[in-house]
Parts: C-alpha cells; sequence; structure tokens
C-alpha cells in the first residue's frame, strides 16, 4: 500500500469530508475520491459511507484507522531518525502564527530558512483562532498569550512589549490623557474575538500597582492589523504590541500614552507536544527563528 493513501484516509477520517482532506493535501476531490476507492479495493473492504451531506468512517475502518496512525508514525520516526543522522532536517513542517505575526516576522524570512534547508517543506497557518495540533497536524505553534496547558514544550522566542498608542492627530483633538482614568472619556479601539482578553486593559502602574480602567468605543474587531489602520487614521486609542507598530512609532505616526503605565504582557513562544525524539525539522526551525529575532528583538532595536 503506498503510504500517501494511508495518510489520505487518516486526514478523510479525522475532518470528516473528502473535500476537506483534498484541501488540506492540495489534491482536488476527484483524486481523493479514487484514491480512497483505490484503498478500499486493495483491502476487500468498506472504510467510509459516503452521503451527499457528509463522511463517517465505517466500523472497520475505525480499526484501520488506528493502525494507520502507527504506520504513519512509525515512517516519520523513520524519516527523522534518518534526517538526524544525516544532519540534513528533511520533510514537511506545518507551522502556526497569529496572523499579523506570520505575516510580518515569520513569512519574510521562510525564503531564508529554506535556502538553508532545502529539503524541507514549508506550510504556513496564519491564524487568530488557537489552532488544534491534533486537528490541523500542526508540528509548531508560535504563541502570544499566557500558557495555561503543560501538556507542551515551549520555548521563548523574544519578550512581547506592549504600549497604548494613538495618532499625533487624534491626540491634538481630544482632551489630554495624564492617568490611566482619562481613558474612560475617549474612544478605545478593543480587539474582541473568542477567547481574547485584549478589552479589559491591565495596567502596571510605577509604583508596581494593576490597574484596570474602564475603557469602551465604538469601533472593535477580532483582527489586530484592523485596530492599527484604524489608530493611524485617527480614530482613537489602542493597545498594541511594539512588532505590530514599531515602525509607525520610528516615524512619529503613532505615539506613545501614557508611557509611565505598561499593559500586562506575553512571551512570545514557540510550542510543540511533548515527544521523546523532536524531529530535526522542528528544532531547525525554533533555532532559526531564535536567531533570527534576537535579543532584544530586531523590532525593538533603534
Amino acid at each position: 500500500m503506498n503510504s500517501d493513501d494511508l495518510n489520505l484516509f487518516v486526514r478523510v477520517a479525522e475532518l470528516g469530508s473528502l473535500s476537506a482532506a483534498g484541501r488540506d493535501l492540495r489534491l482536488s476531490p476527484a483524486v481523493v475520491s479514487s484514491r480512497i476507492q483505490r484503498l478500499e479495493s486493495q483491502l476487500g473492504l468498506r472504510l467510509l459511507n459516503r452521503t451527499t451531506r457528509q463522511v463517517n468512517v465505517t466500523p472497520d475502518g475505525e480499526t484501520f484507522y488506528e493502525h494507520c496512525l502507527e504506520i504513519l508514525k512509525t515512517i516519520e520516526s523513520a524519516q527523522d531518525a534518518v534526517s538526524a543522522r544525516r544532519n540534513k532536517p528533511a520533510g514537511s513542517l506545518k507551522v502556526s502564527a497569529p496572523t499579523a505575526f506570520a505575516r510580518l516576522h515569520v513569512a519574510p524570512h521562510i525564503p531564508t530558512f529554506l535556502k538553508r534547508f532545502p529539503e524541507i517543506q514549508f506550510q504556513l497557518i496564519a491564524s487568530d483562532r488557537f489552532t488544534s495540533f491534533i486537528d490541523e497536524k500542526v508540528d509548531l505553534a508560535i504563541r502570544i498569550a499566557e500558557l495555561k496547558d503543560s501538556s507542551f514544550i515551549v520555548r521563548r522566542l523574544a519578550d512581547n512589549t506592549r504600549v497604548l498608542c494613538a495618532s499625533p492627530a487624534y491626540l491634538s483633538a481630544n482632551p489630554a490623557i495624564t492617568k490611566p482614568g482619562d481613558l474612560s472619556t475617549h474612544n478605545c479601539l478593543l480587539l474582541r474575538f473568542p477567547g481574547s482578553q485584549q478589552f479589559e486593559w491591565l495596567l502596571q502602574g510605577p509604583d508596581g500597582e494593576i490597574l484596570a480602567p474602564t475603557v469602551q468605543g465604538n469601533m472593535d474587531s477580532d483582527n489586530g492589523e484592523i485596530l492599527t489602520e484604524w489608530c493611524l487614521q485617527g480614530h482613537g486609542i489602542a493597545l498594541k504590541s511594539i512588532w505590530e507598530i514599531g515602525p509607525f512609532l520610528r516615524d512619529h505616526r503613532l505615539v506613545v500614552v501614557l508611557p509611565e503605565y505598561k499593559p500586562q504582557a506575553h512571551t512570545i513562544h514557540t510550542l510543540y507536544p511533548h515527544a521523546r525524539f523532536l524531529p530535526p525539522r522542528v528544532r531547525a526551525f525554533i533555532d532559526f527563528m531564535v536567531e533570527t529575532i534576537g535579543d532584544p528583538p530586531y523590532w525593538e532595536r533603534p
């Protein structure tokens, strides 16, 4: 049997859809259907029950699925072991990162990474939702959040310095902001999506006290880059990471508000599942990103 066919069947079973598995593996629905039929013909068993709306795994398919997982895991371990021995990271690498961070600080560096490691096939998932390692077969995730799940291996990439900021035009047209309480009278641009806590601005004062001033406004979004654009246009005050707005602070299109009050910040981490043997391609990418970002991170340097 072809191991690619086994992997295809696993993805169909996990996603419950031929078309979804095809999109994930960059195959047409017709090719997916043909290869599943070929696999069923080789086995002499029906693995899937298909309807116009969904695909269900048969009892025989469930048994076959469990064995496929073991087979594919063994193949991957063998490939990783050979790759480590050759000291040439190789194979498929799927990385998840927040949308804006992926666009600004991951995607631009991937050509350099692949030039260094040409035997790696790279896939980047840019999404602000928390990607499932299991459902989407992610090898590594970049997270900018408080990490509560101890089932992952975590490595620090960089500190995430955050500030309150606004455009000079907005500040000149509105009352002065001298203390956190003044924010309640200003239009605050808030990031809202399921699981987000950024609509609650926690600030650490000069004496170390934690303040939670009332913030509200008439413009919310689930996309941080939209908030940055609104801020640049002079529509309000935003809480932003330096990695998002560094260039705009340097050219004075944005100004830091209440610089003595620091928004609570979470470290930028890489996460990967606990594993006895870390694939060389994953280790290579983590080391590359740590080297590329530097300490302090390049976006905070003068």
